[in-house]
């Protein structure tokens, strides 16, 4: 059987097909009139905007950072610079292969293998067309190593920038600080707008308590990208001419500081060597003449970079380099206190100018058998508060002790500052200790040892026990006895200097509370005792300040590192090197009108009078212009 087929209706066909055709042109025309309109909008009606905002992709605006602010010496030497210098930088789109790219490098010593990872890491993290800096500045050899060797290295180029400089790196490491790279702890405090494209800022010393005057302002500039992001060269003048205009940066101030490079290069030589601090200052104005920790480090190293070979070696390094001893180091202030104690005895009747006692070589307290020695074994005879400052007799300050109190003793040593911060204008300083039986109390748990003894109380009187001092301190307390009480802030900045116009603005001497003392002639025997000290038949550094063409006063100190009994004796060969006394020195002259004060302190010096004393003298010669007469 066989099945036939529909007949088809061409005519409903042809009218099917004539509808889907016409709803189709219908559809079309609707589509073609919302992007005609769309069209019409945009070009026409939303024109100005969109041109904005097109003029505002094709331009860029960049920050360019201010040039930072120099610091001169008291005598417009300068001691922090801007050098120009060429950066090694790497643009990562442009380097096919950066592993391999950086092994090469630092196979021709170009940068350290151990900074490869972190170099890496900041190639991948920001935009690939953006230079990253591989070496802050690069040496004349190594400039000239990479010339010959730069085709080789496709994408990795040397450009000219200013970098922080300074020309005597070690001795001003801690006075003058360092700048260092910008991390993201520095990002949280620091204004991101004016610190837009700057790479440093300070991290120590004036460099870092003065950042905002040294600083300066950014600036910017406009530069024509493609769309990609990329600067392009302006290939017309209308372009050029259609950019808005550029922020000139403004320059940081200048620092002037009050510090005298040759007594710092003095100090420092005096140090060579040995651990310590040397601290002078100007007693009528606070200025600090010359601040120097020893061991030093270089400065520049924190500037341009420096390998984490080269960190660890100064954080590792026993002699700790890095530490400021000057403002932040504390030791036992030794016999350098007993003029202070002296002036406290005479004020509350503890002992008076004609009082003598008989030094045989060691105190006893009643109903005890241990006895506190004299620094001379058979001691000084018959002495009285003039001898015992001259001679540094302890007995007699042990003597004195049970009558002035510990509790005096921390009432007149905190009057000339001893116990508190100096409140020098860098940061880091340590307040140091002077003991009461209310911080002892506040500071220990146990009740036994919440309880103050006697026998502190006689240790206190020789500046040893808890006491504890700073050098700047102690050249502080060398300033107010040689003021007779009058009191300054000490401070490093003398001026800031706008570098635009050269209008200096002055930092003005602060006054701080007097030392109060009822009768001057209290002061006149302390000074008068000083004196003798350096100049004196009997003094304990006679050696060191006779002869002087000028008269000076001052007070040794030693300080004990370890405890010595009874039956043993101190000898200095058998000990260990850092196991020594401390060596102290406290002196100012010249001794009618005082012009400099001086602190030294020599760590495991054995002798204040034999080791710190010279360094003293030869920076006070320095100084009042007797520098051929300085002793070595």
């Amino acid at each position: 059987m066989s099945l036939l087929s529909p007949i088809k209706d061409h005519f409903a066909e042809r009218r099917l097909f004539v509808g889907r055709v016409v709803v189709s042109i219908f559809v079309s025309i609707i589509l073609l009139g919302f992007v005609v309109g769309r069209l019409v909008q945009l070009q026409v009606f939303d024109h100005e905007q969109f041109a904005e905002k097109s003029q505002g992709n094709r331009i860029r605006i960049e920050a360019v950072p201010p040039i930072r602010g120099l610091v001169f010496d008291r005598k417009g030497r300068v001691i922090a610079e801007n050098l120009p210098a060429y950066q090694l930088e790497l643009i990562p789109e442009q380097v096919n292969d950066i592993d391999d790219t950086l092994r090469r490098l630092a196979a021709i010593d170009l940068i350290e293998t151990s900074d490869i990872a972190r170099i890496k890491e900041l190639s991948l993290s920001g935009q690939r067309f953006k230079p990253v800096t591989l070496k802050f500045r690069l040496t004349d050899e190594e400039l000239a190593n990479f010339a010959i060797q730069r085709p080789r290295f496709p994408g990795v180029d040397f450009q000219p920038r200013l970098v922080r400089h300074y020309p005597h790196p070690e001795l001003f490491a801690h006075a003058v600080g360092y700048v260092g790279a910008i991390t993201s702890s520095d990002l949280q405090r620091l204004d991101s707008a004016r610190y837009a494209g700057t790479s440093h800022t300070g991290k120590t010393g004036v460099e870092s308590s003065y950042e905002t005057d040294l600083h300066g302002e950014a600036g910017y500039r406009h530069v024509i990208t493609n769309a990609r992001g990329r600067q392009v060269p302006a290939s017309t003048n209308e372009l050029l001419d259609a950019l808005p205009a550029d922020k000139t940066p403004g320059p940081g101030s200048n620092l002037y500081l009050s510090i005298d490079l040759d007594l710092q290069r003095l100090a420092s030589k005096a140090l060579a060597g040995r651990r310590g601090a040397v601290v002078a200052m100007d007693p009528w104005s606070g200025e600090i003449l010359a601040l120097v920790s020893a061991p030093s480090f270089d400065a520049n190293l924190f500037a341009v970079g420096m390998s984490t070979a080269q960190f660890s070696e100064l954080q590792n390094n026993p002699d700790r380099p890095l530490f400021n001893r000057a403002v932040s180091g504390t030791y036992p202030p030794g016999s350098t206190i007993k003029p202070m104690l002296a002036l406290a005895a005479l004020e509350i009747g503890a002992t008076n100018l004609t009082r003598k006692n008989v030094c045989i070589g060691y105190f006893t307290l009643p109903n005890s058998t241990h006895r506190y020695r004299d620094w001379k074994r058979e001691g000084h005879g018959a002495v009285d508060i003039h001898d015992a400052i001259e001679q540094s007799c302890d007995v007699y300050f042990y003597e004195i002790s049970q009558d002035i109190g510990i509790d005096n003793m921390h009432d007149y040593l905190t009057r000339f500052g001893l116990g508190s911060k100096a409140r020098l204008d860098i940061a880091g300083e340590h307040t140091g200790l002077v003991p009461s039986r209310e911080w002892k109390r506040a500071n220990f748990s146990d009740r036994d040892n919440q309880r103050w003894y006697n026998g502190e109380t006689v240790i206190a009187s020789i500046g040893q026990g808890f006491m504890l001092a700073t050098p700047l301190q102690l050249a502080a307390v060398a300033a107010a006895i040689a003021t007779r009480g009058i009191r300054f802030r000490p401070h490093l900045v003398t001026a800031i200097e706008d570098p635009l116009s050269g209008e200096r603005y002055l930092t003005l001497p602060e006054l701080l509370d007097d030392v109060e003392i009822s009768n001057d002639f209290y002061w006149d025997t302390i000074i008068n005792a000083m004196h003798d000290v350096m100049q004196g038949s009997k003094g304990t550094a006679r050696a060191v300040g006779t002869g002087a063409p000028y008269e000076m006063a001052g007070k040794s100190g030693t300080s004990q590192v370890i405890s010595i009994a009874q039956d043993e004796e101190y000898n200095e060969e058998e000990i260990d090197e850092r196991l020594r006394d401390h060596a102290l020195f406290i002196a100012f002259a010249p001794l009618d009108k005082p012009r400099i004060a001086v602190a030294v302190v020599v760590e495991n010096g054995s002798s204040g009078s034999r080791v710190a004393a010279p360094i003293a003298r030869a920076i006070m010669d320095e100084y009042l212009g007797f520098g051929g007469n300085a002793s070595d």
